[in-house]
Formats: structure tokens, C-alpha cells, sequence
């Protein structure tokens, strides 16, 4: 794969994660039930968590080194996952929804000054991305779409 088709790739996903909850009102973005507690706003807060993450470790991972594991530092991804909804369940849906914006032009213009044997075949830093990015934009977009047809 080379960098335009994995911007490529991202882009799908984050449009198709974006037209998940086109059309919600900011009541809807923010009632809990989608999945658990959490509303769409919740899950987009998630979104852009993971998309920090993978902005503070894929230079990590580009100079070599690993990033620390979340089961050590957390106590589990489901505990970091719950540690950070709850940080983040008191944000206001605008802050959110501009949080969610800049963090992802942020990791495009990552993306963009990465190495391009870093995306050329699949290694730790791609797969890093895939897991924090359009693999999450999809999962996220289909929970979304499933509450929606719930109405």
C-alpha cells in the first residue's frame, strides 16, 4: 500500500463515520443507550482519544521504540476506555465535535510526513494506525447506524 491509498482509505472511513450521525440533533448526539451509556458524543470523544494516542505513539513507534502497554499502565484497554469516557462524558458536545476535527487533520498531516517504508508494507506503525483510525472510524460508524435503526 502507498500513502494516497491509505489516505485514501482513512478518508472512506471518516466520511462514512461522519454520515453515521449527519442529521442528529444535538439532543440525539448526546443521549446515552448507543452503546451502554455512551451517545454518539461519547463514542466520537473515544474516536478522538484514539486518535491521540496514535498521534503521542506512531512517532514512538517511527523512532523504533514501543509504546508502554495499556494493560500495565491501565489495567486494560476497557479500563483505559472507561477511564477516558468518563474524563470526557462532561465535555460539552461543541468542544467534543471540535476536538474530533483538529485531532484528525492533526493525524492526516502525520500520516502525510510519514515514512513511506512505514506504510509500504505492514508494519508496526501501520498497524498501529489501522487499529486507531479507519478500522475504529468503521466499528464506531456501524454502532451508530445500528442505534439509529433502533430509533
Amino acid at each position: 500500500m502507498d500513502k494516497p491509498q491509505l489516505l485514501k482509505k482513512i478518508d472512506a472511513a471518516w466520511a462514512d463515520l461522519l454520515e453515521s450521525f449527519a442529521g442528529l440533533t444535538d439532543a440525539q448526539l448526546t443521549q446515552p443507550g448507543v452503546t451502554g451509556e455512551w451517545a454518539v458524543k461519547d463514542i466520537l470523544a473515544h474516536v478522538t482519544t484514539w486518535e491521540r494516542e496514535a498521534l503521542k505513539f506512531l512517532p514512538v513507534i517511527l523512532e523504533g521504540s514501543r509504546p508502554p502497554r495499556y494493560s500495565v499502565t491501565y489495567g486494560g484497554i476497557d479500563a483505559f476506555n472507561a477511564q477516558t469516557f468518563e474524563k470526557n462524558r462532561a465535555q460539552p458536545l461543541a468542544k467534543v465535535l471540535d476536538a474530533l476535527e483538529k485531532t484528525h487533520r492533526r493525524l492526516i498531516a502525520l500520516v502525510k510526513k510519514a515514512p513511506d517504508e512505514a506504510i509500504a508494507t505492514e508494519t508496526r506503525f501501520r498497524r498501529r494506525l489501522r487499529f486507531d483510525s479507519y478500522r475504529h472510524y468503521a466499528e464506531h460508524a456501524e454502532m451508530i447506524r445500528a442505534w439509529r435503526e433502533k430509533g
